[in-house]
């Protein structure tokens, strides 16, 4: 059935149901419920325990029915008497309403079957159970235990997408995804001891008393042997015989069926604005070229004889710029975390309770992702925030960018964001909303404070924070110039090494990365040149009256927003600062 005679019929089935009375509050809270229930795993870190024995229904036919049921909650929400709504609630409709007809919409295309990328497949979901779950109580155990046997079922929902996409031409490119089987074959391991599935079990919590524990490994371990390691084993078969020999040999998103429309809906879904492709890059290379100003300048001011490809090639050869072990790359982050941890109150008024910590990306995908990323809190206080470095191939870690990474990804970045969110007195699913453009461009605004509170006062750490601004920049150029003007991998993978310090590996890194996930990386140079651009307005709105602190405050104080929703935020905050000033 099409999308439109969906929608009517859920409109028509909504009226014979004679739900008049619904409400904004009954519509926001069944919505919730109804994610979690879909999400059972994230149900658990939301204290919610329902759901503790499930994994996600990744079968085609459950996709089929959650889009249904979308259908529903949009269709209940605009039968909705809008009239009588504060502006609160006018928001919360706009806004969910936002999320349910953006995945409507993307479900016109194929990108349910690309279930999986070149960092990110059922294997690596499984594995990171033992970080995502609480492990205090012998229920919880019990609860995982029977997830390791809901194993298979989820592996065989994935497989059942990925084939529907060979048959239908939606299958990632083969250049990212060269190697991938290797993060496969890594959990297929005949002791269920040696599986990261194990961890869990390697030490006793002293709430479970010895003869329970003795019962809880043994299940867990069989758990793992005769269910979990032999679905991702499947799935590796699978991989090998049938989908890699089916992958695409064009990198490009508009080669696939009605590939341009669907590069264009990506590109609006992450940047929540109405550029073109052709805009973005445009903007991309204006960004380049005021970014490598300022790069010169950096290496004017060292005194370095040689251009600047040679100072490029200093950079990625120099022992001195490179930690010499894991503990000393992961000290050099922590000692950088702690210093900026005590320079947050300069920047904001309220701080977020929920702690975060420092842990090395995983060995499985170590070398085939990023440099590093965040992982978020539990809404119930049982995790705290992580911050992953990457340890691996430690010659292209150079420590002159740690400064930028920390900020971006730990405080006031990431994790800054993201737990003061959650915090919040907003509808649950807001203080949980993702809009790339806002979380990821106030990533890489954060970057730009510490210029506020002292850092980047090594000239060469100064460089990291614009070289890693230039790979934001290239990323618009990249991004856009592979999905929608022809660029091969290669002339991506050149234009990246000529305008950047990154080394050769992670650039490479980087992008299969925008290949496998078209669209997602023009999140971060967008929403950071709109708080830019809103920081500056502000500032000579307000003049000696602007407060940084409370400018700060504004931005974050109703969660990740559209970035045309948040300037509107912005100017109403001005002209009631205006007023309060007075």
């Amino acid at each position: 059935m099409k999308l439109t005679a969906m929608l009517a019929l859920a409109a028509v089935t909504l009226q014979t149901n004679a739900l008049a009375a619904d409400s904004l509050d009954a519509i926001i809270a069944d919505h919730w419920a109804w994610n979690l229930e879909q999400n059972p795993v994230e149900a658990t870190r939301q204290g919610v325990r329902k759901y503790d024995n499930l994994l996600p229904d990744r079968s085609l036919a459950a996709d089929d029915a959650a889009l249904a049921k979308k259908m529903e909650f949009l269709a209940r929400l605009d039968a909705l008497e809008s009239g009588g709504l504060s502006d609160r609630d006018r928001l919360n409709r706009d806004l969910l309403r936002l999320d349910l007809a953006r995945d409507i919409e993307g479900a016109t295309f194929g990108g349910r079957y690309l279930a999986i990328t070149n960092r990110a497949g059922p294997h690596t979901f499984l594995a990171g159970l033992p970080d995502d779950l609480p492990f205090f109580t012998k229920a919880d155990y019990e609860s995982y235990i029977a997830r390791l046997n809901a194993a298979p079922k989820y592996v065989d929902g994935t497989i059942e997408r990925l084939k529907a996409g060979v048959k239908e031409g939606w299958t990632q490119p083969c250049a990212p995804m060269e190697g991938f089987e290797k993060s496969i074959a890594f959990h297929v391991v005949d002791d269920p001891a040696k599986s990261a599935l194990h961890r869990p079990f390697d030490k006793r919590p002293a709430s479970i008393s010895p003869a329970d524990w003795k019962k809880l490994t043994a299940a867990g371990a069989a758990a793992i042997r005769e269910k979990a390691v032999p679905a991702v084993a499947a799935f590796g078969r699978f991989y090998e015989t049938e989908y890699k020999p089916a992958c695409r040999k064009d990198i490009s998103a508009s080669s696939l069926p009605n590939g341009a429309a669907y590069y264009a809906y990506r590109v609006r879904t992450f940047t929540t604005t109405d550029k073109s492709p052709e805009e973005i890059h445009a903007l991309g290379l204006a960004e380049v070229k005021r970014i490598r100003k300022e790069m010169d300048a950096v290496i004017r001011a060292v005194k370095f004889e040689g251009d600047f490809k040679a100072f490029q090639a200093y950079l990625r050869s120099d022992p001195k710029f490179y930690a010499k072990s894991p503990q000393e790359l992961m000290e050099k982050n922590s000692a950088v975390a702690k210093k900026i941890d005590g320079e947050l109150p300069k920047l904001f008024t309220r701080l977020p309770r929920a702690p975060y910590t420092l842990k090395e990306v995983p060995a499985d995908i170590a070398e085939g992702t990023t440099t590093a990323y965040y992982e978020s809190p539990a809404p119930d206080g049982g995790s705290a925030g992580v911050y992953r470095v990457n340890t691996s191939k430690l010659d292209t870690r150079p420590l002159f960018e740690i400064e930028a990474l920390t900020l971006h990804e730990a405080v006031p970045g990431h994790h800054f964001q993201i737990a003061l969110a959650q915090e919040l007195d907003l509808p649950e699913f807001r203080k949980h909303g993702f809009f790339t453009a806002f979380v990821e461009g106030w990533g890489l605004y954060a970057e730009s404070l510490g210029l506020d509170v002292g850092f980047y006062e090594d000239p060469y750490s100064n460089f990291g924070r614009l070289s890693y601004e230039m790979w934001r920049a290239c990323r618009l150029v990249v991004d856009t110039g592979m999905h929608a003007k022809g660029w091969t991998r290669e002339q991506a993978i050149e234009f990246m090494k000529e305008n950047t310090a990154l080394s050769e590996h992670n650039i490479k890194a980087e992008v299969d990365r925008y290949i496998a996930w078209p669209g997602q990386a023009l999140a971060y140079k967008i929403g950071e040149l709109k708080l830019k651009e809103l920081r500056a307005r502000a500032s000579k709105a307000l003049g000696p009256k602007f407060d940084l602190r409370r400018f700060h405050d504004a931005v974050l104080g109703e969660g990740a927003l559209p970035l045309s929703i948040l300037e509107r935020n912005i100017d109403a905050w001005i002209a009631a600062e205006k007023a309060r000033r007075s």
